[in-house]
């Protein structure tokens, strides 16, 4: 369950339109990024472009955090601050990387990344959405098109190494990442860092505006610079990887103290239960190994009591308890009803414990009273693949279009359709869920099978599809060699 810290298995944005039983799926073709410069204004589109290209490569090299109980949290904490961020028709995706250190970050064209570790910094939820919002805050100030113009940086070799260093820095490389950052623009290095200050400042003020309007403390953005700074003397003048890409010095600090005390808010939303929860996850995705001392920082930190219940549980569940992991969950569900995170958690335990059929009955009970829950029906599609493959499928073909960026989704979506008499279509997913983490050779490849396996099984649709998924395969590949 939570030791799912593997590498993610792609971004898929192809869209999947059921069709009848006997054609199995029509499978519109995903928009494969170009990185071609056009020479027009549209520089918001190129700018998701190349964000989502750079996802392509993070997700094929660095160790991502699957979670969908968290990955659930996260996405509904944006959909709330993003009404208040002025973002312009951006739909920002959000990743999360399995590293216990303290990191966070924001790619050009709406993507961010969250660290494992920064859920355990942060005591409470309002210091993490502080730094959520303070990524959204430079996604809204477009300050990568700005420095871009400024600098007049339009060679995609020089953004790709920059994201490149982005990319070792959040997967765990620390000085070594911003090195290569900045010794890719070393022409006007000194320029850009003092412009890179400047844009520091403006999405802390644009930051703070989110979180005051979503109903957030906006001190706990303050508070939480100043709980880095600290960091610095405890940790023998090594700061945390957020202050290597965000340095923080005291003028900043007062800056956004100085904004603070200007707002005019009442805070609206107190620390949850719900933020509790999900910090006990990555508690235990961090401590995995030793469970105990997942334990003692809830103590250290003064956890609710129901969070230390809650991962009291998840540690039965990876010890072997499931029966006493369900039960006190089903206690802890009785007591809090419109915690969603808890009967998917009994729903996911019960299926990693081999207990499909009540893994089954507990998603679909859960999906009745809250429809359209993401882990929920997430667990059903993995249980149901044990049990009913066209009707895991159907479900998952569904969750495909709902959550088309998942990568989980349409792995387990390519396995439905293979054990579904649906093999060449299940090939052409597995080719795209490749594509999609970079592995562009080995989609191609995938594509190949699938077009021999849909001329032996007579599926005209499937190999068309296919032939035109290929050749823009190729094109594909021509491009990604000048990001490289």
């Amino acid at each position: 369950m939570l030791r799912r810290l593997a590498t993610c298995l792609g971004m898929a944005m192809v869209c999947l339109t059921l069709a009848t039983p006997s054609t199995a799926l029509d499978l519109e073709p995903p928009e494969l990024p170009t990185l071609v410069n056009s020479n027009t204004q549209a520089v918001s589109g190129e700018e998701v472009r190349l964000g989502r290209t750079w996802l392509r490569q993070f997700r094929a090299r660095a160790s991502t955090w699957e979670d969908p109980i968290t990955q659930a949290y996260v996405d509904s904490l944006v959909a709330r601050l993003l009404p208040h961020a002025s973002l312009g028709g951006i739909d920002p995706i959000i990743t999360l990387v399995s590293s216990e250190r303290l990191n966070a970050f924001a790619v050009p064209g709406g993507v961010i990344g969250i660290n494992a570790g920064l859920f355990a910094f942060a005591e409470q939820e309002a210091p993490l959405v502080s730094v959520v919002a303070h990524e959204l805050g430079h996604l809204a100030q477009r300050h990568h098109a700005r420095g871009k113009a400024r600098a007049e940086q339009t060679q995609i070799p020089t953004m790709a190494a920059m994201l490149a260093g982005m990319l070792i820095a959040a997967g765990g490389g620390g000085d070594a990442g911003i090195a290569a950052a900045m010794g890719s623009q070393a022409a006007f290095i000194q320029d850009q860092l003092a412009y890179s200050r400047r844009y520091e400042h403006e999405a802390d003020r644009s930051g703070l505006q989110i979180m005051a309007g979503a109903g957030y403390e906006p001190q706990a953005m303050v508070d939480m610079f100043r709980t880095m700074q600290r960091m610095i003397s405890l940790q023998g003048g090594s700061p945390p990887e957020f202050l290597l890409t965000h340095p923080v010095t005291q003028s900043r600090i007062s800056d956004a103290q100085s904004r603070v005390d200007q707002l005019q808010t009442e805070a609206s939303r107190t620390d949850s239960l719900e933020y509790q929860l999900v910090r006990a996850r990555s508690l235990l995705a961090i401590h995995h190994r030793d469970p105990r001392q997942a334990v003692t920082r809830q103590e250290k930190d003064g956890a609710p009591q129901d969070a230390r219940r809650y991962l009291r549980a998840l540690i039965d569940a990876e010890e072997g308890r499931p029966s006493r992991a369900l039960d006190s969950l089903d206690a802890l569900a009785d007591q809090h009803p419109d915690l969603s995170l808890l009967p998917a958690t009994a729903a996911e335990i019960a299926l990693d414990a081999g207990l499909v059929e009540q893994a089954i009955s507990r998603s679909r009970h859960q999906l009745r009273l809250m429809p359209g829950y993401f882990p929920a029906r997430l667990v059903l599609g993995e249980a149901l693949l044990q049990r009913d493959a066209n009707a895991a499928y159907h479900v998952l073909h569904d969750l495909a279009n709902d959550h088309p960026e998942d990568p989980r989704v349409y792995a387990l979506l390519a396995e439905a359709a293979g054990h579904s008499e649906r093999k060449a279509w299940g090939h052409i997913a597995r080719a795209e869920q490749l594509q999609l983490t970079g592995r562009i050779d080995q989609g191609i490849e995938q594509l190949d099978v699938a077009m021999e396996v849909a001329e032996q099984d007579g599926a005209p649709n499937a190999l068309a599809h296919a032939e035109q998924r290929r050749q823009a395969f190729i094109d594909y590949r021509e491009s990604m060699e000048d990001f490289r």
